[in-house]
């Protein structure tokens, strides 16, 4: 069995999936699309890149992330019924996309996260040091947000499905509630949130392209991760924040509540309740760590070739 991951190149999670993947499965995968026999649209909006006779003669895996209310407008569905006409069986990294998608189309649907790579997220248990490195007191209170959030290259309009309305109000509450408070904040486009912060006199630090090592470090540096998206595929930040210890709590989206206890879930009404469960979110993402949250989809894989 040999698995071609379509090309991406997009500065995306995605990107690095695809890497992880060829180095830890490079035995059953190939770089060559004519010596393989399962094709993985890893990226979907790219499936028309992928040469229609490749498509037509060998099985074909689609990953979906998310769906937006929009897409469900027949006209937008035009292209995915193009596609799935060539897909053997979709790959989705969320419950409640699965059960979307299967209200779409007729084909097998599964549902696996994404691994977390253990070597890139990892715990730091000397928070003193790590306070001083970045220059904030000890006794700061931090809330963290590591993602994009405005939609477009204007860097005004929201990106509304991230909640980065809702990222606001949650913070307007715990800094009204911690006398020492910052906001850490890293992603391109972040402009939405940073002009909120700054008119609310808000103070935080900006980390733009963060490498691994450092984005690491603010995972470790944090009081708390607020995921507040409307929707969401993963968001693979939940894992990162469960393999590295770092309280969470989201909003009841993508695969949030497969990782996180139910009192660290919220919704807009609640979210002053919502209680991180580090051990919780720690245990759940030890389970898809490499290599062993590879598993499924070699098994997914094997299935479908067979």
């Amino acid at each position: 069995m040999k698995i071609y991951l379509s090309k991406i190149n997009e500065s995306w999670i995605v990107d690095r999936v695809k890497d992880e993947w060829f180095e830890y499965n490079d035995e059953i995968s190939t770089k060559e699309i004519k010596d393989s026999d399962i094709i993985w649209i890893i990226s979907p909006w790219l499936w028309q890149k992928i040469p229609k006779r490749y498509l037509k003669t060998k099985k074909v895996v689609c990953s979906i992330y998310h769906f937006e209310d929009k897409d469900f407008l027949k006209e937008n569905l035009i292209d995915f019924y193009d596609r799935d006409k060539f897909v053997t069986h979709y790959h989705v990294i969320s419950p409640k996309v699965k059960e979307q998608l299967e209200n779409l189309t007729d084909k097998p649907v599964t549902y696996i996260p994404f691994w977390v790579n253990q070597n890139l997220w990892f715990n730091i248990e000397d928070k003193q040091f790590l306070r001083k490195k970045f220059g904030v007191a000890e006794d700061s209170f931090l809330v963290g947000s590591f993602q994009r959030d405005t939609e477009g290259s204007d860097l005004i309009s929201p990106k509304l499905i991230k909640g980065p309305d809702r990222f606001i109000e949650i913070v307007k509450y715990y800094e009204a509630k911690n006398s020492n408070f910052k906001v850490i904040l890293t992603g391109k486009r972040r402009q939405f949130v940073i002009n909120e912060l700054e008119r609310l006199n808000i103070e935080y630090l900006y980390f733009e392209m963060a490498n691994f090592e450092t984005l690491n470090e603010l995972y470790n540096l944090i009081d708390l991760y607020v995921v507040s998206s409307r929707i969401e595929g993963g968001p693979q930040a939940i894992v990162e924040c469960g393999i590295t210890k770092t309280p969470i709590i989201s909003t009841d989206v993508g695969f949030a509540s497969n990782i996180l206890a139910a009192e660290s879930i919220f919704d807009m009404d609640n979210f002053s309740d919502a209680k991180p469960n580090v051990n919780y979110a720690f245990q759940k993402s030890l389970e898809i760590q490499i290599p062993d949250g590879f598993n499924n989809f070699i098994k997914m894989f094997s299935e479908i070739n067979i």
